[in-house]
Order: structure tokens, then C-alpha cells, then sequence
């Protein structure tokens, strides 16, 4: 059986259907960046400080007062193409098997409609992961990946390198840290407008899979109860000294710099903007090439990341 019906998706549909659900609510929280949506072209970013010694002697009239400064930042929107291809075998299995996993649908009368939804969330997960990838290892120039869509996070700390407190690790290093070392490290080398934000809550480690399997193995070494049921339940979420750390696995994709990392800043520091709004073209389209007797799907957007104040990254990598 082939999947043939075409479905287009435009504007505010493209924005609610396949980026919210996956951008929004608990999945951002794992994500753990700032996002933002269909802001006005071109992009930017404004950052107001807290205005500093506002108190004054009391006396009539005005005295003056201070501003906080503000940090603009511009991001860079390059217009994204996601594509996938499937054979029509493959991709009814595909949808199939995530219809047959509802207990809700009657899988004797399947109705177009759900159908259709089984279609969008095969590409919305798509979507979703190739986004999130790139948000870290996109590099226009194609020297830290072979993504080169829009920068990504990784692309700007390197143009930062001088600006940001960060360790390297390289083949030269007698002794790779430890992951415990590297998050009281980072810690500790933070600026201290970097640690002054640890109050407002939103500050958080960012590591890399090796990093976040360390420190979960350092914690279970420690004989207490918690440590046991923490091992024998799984870690619901990483924290270090309250300040919670957020897994970014990229094991799958080919780096050349940032394998290992981990990297304390506050989360509204790293932004990623979506643009399904501001371009005609922006859609995503899915349809039926019977010529090829493939089902095909694409979509059409507008994204782009910054870091916002390098100010406030402090980070070990390695770099091999």
C-alpha cells in the first residue's frame, strides 16, 4: 500500500505543527536554550543590564540615575532545506508501525486523518533532530562539521575563543580530566558576572555524552541509598551543586573539535530563532513521486543561533 495524498503546510501551520511541539514545553527544557520564533527580519537580540547603585541621598527634584547597559547581538538567518526520501514499502511500514503503537486507533478502519498525523510526526521528529544538530555543530565554513546549513553554537565560541574562559585539552595534556573535574572547573574559572546569575536560576552546565556517562559513574561509586537508587532507577535529572546539567549527545555526527566538552553559561545566552513566517517559500510539503514510487518530504525554513555574551561562557574542550 502506497501513501499518496499530498499535504502542504504553510506559515503559521509550519510554526505549530512541526516546530512548537518539538521547541516547546519539556522538549525546550531538555534542550535547554532560548528560542525564538518569527521575529522580524533581520534578527536581533537585545540584552538590558540591571541598572547598578540606584540608591541615593534623598532630596527634592531628580538626581540623575544610571542605565543599564544593553548588549545587541544580530543573529544570521540562512534559509534551511530538510529533505528525506523513502521507498513506498518503507515508508507506509514507517507510518504504519507508529499507528499500530497507538492503542487508541482502530486499526481496522484507519481513516486519512490519521494517516496524516502519523506522516507529520516521522518528519517533525526529522526535523526536529536536524535542527537540534545543528544548533551545536553547524559551521558555514565546514571546519568543525560537514553541516554547514547556519552557525551553530560550537562556530561562534571558536570566532569567541579569545574572549571566553576556556580550557583546552589537547593530545599534549598528561592527564585528561576527569568529568567532576571539569564541571568544578569550569566553576571556578567563570567570570564573576557569569556567577552572579546563579541566583536568577537559569544557569546550567552544557557536556558532552562522555562527560554526562563520567560524572553519572562518579555518582554511583558513592556508597550511600540515594546513590543506589539513583543506579538502579536511572538519573531523572544531573545536577552539581544545584546548577542542572543537560546532556548535548553528538556522538553520530563527525566533529573534529568539542568530542569532549563541558560549558557553564546561562541558558538565555544561547538563542536559536525559527522563521516560518517572513518568506513566501517557507513550507513543508510532503507528497508521492510515482515515478520514482517514493514518498518524498520537505520543508523550507528559516533558522540561525548566537551566542549572545561571551562574557558569560566558561568552558573545557577537547581538541585532538
Amino acid at each position: 500500500m502506497t501513501i499518496e495524498n499530498t499535504k502542504t503546510y504553510h506559515g503559521e501551520e509550519v510554526e505549530k505543527i512541526f516546530f512548537r511541539p518539538s521547541f516547546c514545553g519539556t522538549d525546550a527544557d531538555k534542550l535547554g536554550v532560548r528560542v525564538l520564533y518569527n521575529m522580524p527580519l533581520p534578527t536581533t537580540v537585545q540584552v538590558w543590564s540591571r541598572p547598578k547603585n540606584v540608591l541615593q541621598e534623598f532630596e527634592s527634584g531628580w538626581s540623575g540615575g544610571t542605565t543599564g547597559e544593553k548588549l545587541q547581538k544580530t543573529i544570521d538567518m540562512r534559509r534551511v532545506k530538510a529533505e528525506s526520501k523513502f521507498s513506498s514499502e518503507d515508508y507506509a511500514s514507517l507510518v504504519f508501525e507508529k499507528i499500530v503503537g497507538n492503542v487508541s486507533v482502530n486499526q481496522g478502519d484507519l481513516t486519512g486523518t490519521e494517516l496524516e498525523k502519523a506522516e507529520t510526526e516521522l518528519f517533525r521528529m526529522a526535523i526536529a533532530e536536524g535542527v537540534r544538530s545543528t544548533l551545536w555543530i553547524g559551521d558555514t565554513k565546514g571546519e568543525i562539521s560537514d553541516n554547514t546549513t547556519f552557525d551553530g553554537i560550537f562556530r561562534h565560541l571558536a570566532d569567541m575563543r579569545d574572549d571566553i574562559q576556556a580550557v583546552i585539552i589537547t593530545s599534549e595534556t598528561t592527564q585528561k580530566p576527569e568529568a567532576l573535574e571539569m564541571l568544578k572547573g569550569c566553576w571556578d574559572n567563570a567570570t564573576p558576572e557569569l556567577k552572579a546569575l546563579r541566583s536568577e536560576g537559569q544557569l546550567a552546565y552544557f557536556v558532552s555524552s562522555d562527560v554526562c556517562n563520567g560524572y553519572i559513574e562518579k555518582l554511583d561509586e558513592w556508597g550511600t541509598d540515594t546513590a543506589y537508587i539513583d543506579m538502579m532507577n536511572g538519573h531523572q535529572q544531573l545536577f552539581y551543586r544545584g546548577i542542572p546539567v543537560i546532556e548535548v549527545p553528538l556522538k553520530s555526527y563527525s566533529t573534529s573539535s568539542f568530542s569532549d566538552f563541558c560549558m557553564l553559561t546561562d541558558r538565555r545566552n544561547l538563542v536559536l530563532a525559527l522563521n516560518t513566517a517572513d518568506m513566501p517559500e517557507n513550507e513543508v510539503r510532503m507528497w508521492y513521486n510515482p515515478d520514482e514510487m517514493e514518498n518524498r518530504q520537505r520543508a523550507v525554513f528559516l533558522a540561525g543561533a548566537q551566542v549572545l555574551d561571551s562574557n558569560l561562557v566558561s568552558i573545557y574542550y577537547t581538541n585532538y
